[in-house]
């Protein structure tokens, strides 16, 4: 037996006759409903999972204004199947209210490969501190968008908190078209190349960002902003990379990296890029939000 409530805002009022469902996810990707139900009055709802998959994940989703809202993933006992979910909240929807705000931006750039070029991964947390979810008020106006460096290349979509089909690149920018809701934050990931011919980068820093982590796996490389803590260095798959910290930063604030010149390896970040994800993002089960297809 899985067991929850769904509640309506910060207010907590308990949302009446809405349909839940509770879906089996495998470690493939793959999921399938296993039951559904409607809440009572009291907005509770108990949903029946007959014999649980230890190899599989379960969620909760219900649907409010268009949006699919998802609880944590959980995995219920072997054998006695039961588990308690916390309450899953539901918003109004919104287009307007205060602006989407970057929490935090971690970026790792790993060492030159034979090309010259460097791999490079961005996590982002943003967050809504408005009242109701955010959407995208159309094509042109996204939910948020946030700058890259103009001569990213590759640019590439990684798995997060975000659905990669609510992501576009447009122009120098990532914009996310996704709904954001309010109350948690939204972890955003993706990737690009820095060409060879890039001996440094600035970071486009487009508006306030509460802090930035950098992991260099070029340890001697130069970064330049007007505030910075160095960090120990840190051990990723065994390869070294120099970390870094900085304050708040406000729009507009200088934040660039100048690369060593040394030889060429054959070096990739893509066991660091799952690394890093994993340790950023958690070993939960990720669902992204979208709208109700019409």
């Amino acid at each position: 037996m899985v067991t929850g409530r769904v509640v309506y805002g910060s207010g907590a009022r308990p949302v009446p006759r809405t349909w839940v469902v509770l879906h089996q996810v495998s470690m493939g990707g793959g999921g399938q409903p296993i039951d559904s139900t409607r809440t009572d009055v009291q907005g509770v709802y108990r949903l029946t999972l007959r014999r649980p998959d230890s190899s599989s994940i379960y969620v909760v989703s219900t649907w409010h204004g268009g949006i699919a809202y998802f609880s944590e993933p959980m995995r219920p006992e072997t054998g006695a199947g039961r588990a308690s979910v916390r309450p899953l909240y539901v918003y109004d929807t919104s287009s307007t209210g205060p602006a989407v705000r970057i929490a935090r931006r971690l970026v790792t750039v790993a060492k030159q490969k034979r090309d010259g070029s460097r791999d490079v991964l961005e996590l982002v947390e943003l967050e809504n501190p408005g009242a109701a979810t955010r959407v995208a008020a159309d094509t042109l106006r996204p939910t948020w968008a946030g700058r890259i460096p103009p001569v990213a290349i590759q640019f590439q979509v990684g798995q997060g908190d975000i659905s990669p089909q609510a992501v576009a690149r447009r122009s120098d920018s990532v914009a996310v078209y996704g709904p954001l809701p309010p109350r948690e934050r939204k972890q955003l990931s993706y990737t690009y190349v820095l060409p060879a011919t890039a001996h440094s980068v600035s970071l486009p820093i487009d508006q306030g960002t509460d802090e930035v982590d950098l992991l260099l796996e070029d340890t001697a490389a130069v970064v330049t902003t007007p505030r910075l803590d160095s960090l120990p260095v840190e051990e990723i798959a065994g390869r070294r990379f120099a970390r870094y910290r900085t304050p708040p930063l406000a729009a507009g604030a200088a934040l660039a990296i100048a690369f060593t010149v040394r030889s060429l390896g054959p070096e990739s970040l893509v066991p660091v890029i799952v690394v890093v994800a994993a340790l950023a993002l958690g070993a939960g089960f990720v669902v992204a939000l979208k709208r109700r297809p019409r």
